[in-house]
């Protein structure tokens, strides 16, 4: 068996798979301190510990991702203050000595979505999750795209729409794209949560406005073979559709994308993608270990 941690700012998702990357069992509870949170980790995992080959891990960030690091393993400088500097994998290690794979939680979605959704076959992905912030993670030739750390694409910088008098919402650069386009910004923007919100508002002409810009910047930085948006605010049925066409007038014919449908496209696994992500990543680490 293989286990999957979706560790997130809101809660901790923990699973068990099979080698078929199936979903055996899930569980979720609220992420609260370090210490009570990994106790609870460490408490459903032990149930199979006899079992248990691997765990994959895709946690909120920054996180330090390189392996000669003395710091490898640990979540960084979130905002998060009781995670800041928390040594993650460290932790882990304490109860399971088996291999542990570790990234972000996008570049895990976008690793599920590689071997098993719409990125199936193909060769670069891009991936984001646009809900409670923005996040992306890139895949080239089955590798995460990667430097001196993971990529940050959700704090891109976006052109405001003329109609936006919103300021933006992030707290280091108040208006690039997580500022003005996650849930939040939505929420402080409208007043009222995304969900709530009706097709016909006009806020949603503003918010696939940047979701495009992300999109098109996307598309010129890396030419993927796909990009795939998920998170909450993608789950609006009008939204892809939105994107799509604004995308197409924001190219206006500059480069020749794969058909728009195809290109710009959400998640074939839903809300799975980044257990099944973990999950594979934690079988990839039990074969190289």
């Amino acid at each position: 068996m293989y286990g999957s941690i979706e560790a997130g700012g809101t809660k901790f998702v923990c699973a068990i798979g099979n080698s078929k990357l199936e979903i055996l069992e899930r569980v979720s509870f609220p992420t609260t301190t370090p210490d009570e949170t990994m106790e609870q980790v460490a408490a459903y995992f032990k149930q199979y510990q006899t079992q248990l080959a691997s765990i994959g891990v895709g946690s909120f960030g920054p996180i330090d991702i390189h392996h000669d690091s003395v710091t490898y393993g640990h979540i960084t400088s979130t905002p998060k203050l009781a995670w800041q500097n928390f040594d993650f994998v460290g932790t882990l290690k304490k109860y399971f000595n088996i291999p542990i794979a570790w990234t972000t939680d996008v570049n895990a979605a976008c690793y599920g979505e590689y071997v098993a959704g719409n990125g199936k076959g193909l060769t670069s992905i891009v991936y984001y999750t646009v809900g409670t912030g923005i996040g992306g993670g890139a895949l080239q030739n089955g590798a995460f795209v990667e430097g001196f750390s993971h990529p940050e694409m959700g704090h891109m910088l976006v052109k405001r729409h003329p109609e936006d008098t919103f300021l933006g919402n992030c707290p280091f650069h108040q208006d690039c794209l997580e500022g003005m386009a996650a849930g939040p910004a939505l929420e402080k923007r409208t007043g009222t949560k995304g969900e709530n919100l009706l097709a016909e508002d006009p806020v949603w002409e503003i918010e696939a406005d940047y979701i495009a810009q992300c999109a098109y910047n996307t598309t010129l930085m890396f030419a993927p073979d796909i990009i795939i948006f998920g998170g909450g605010v993608m789950k609006q049925d009008h939204m892809k559709k939105k994107v799509q066409e604004k995308f197409a007038k924001l190219v206006n014919h500059y480069v020749t994308t794969p058909a728009v449908e195809e290109y710009i496209v959400t998640p074939k696994l839903g809300d799975n993608a980044g257990t099944i992500g973990c999950l594979a990543l934690a079988q990839d680490a039990t074969i190289n270990a």
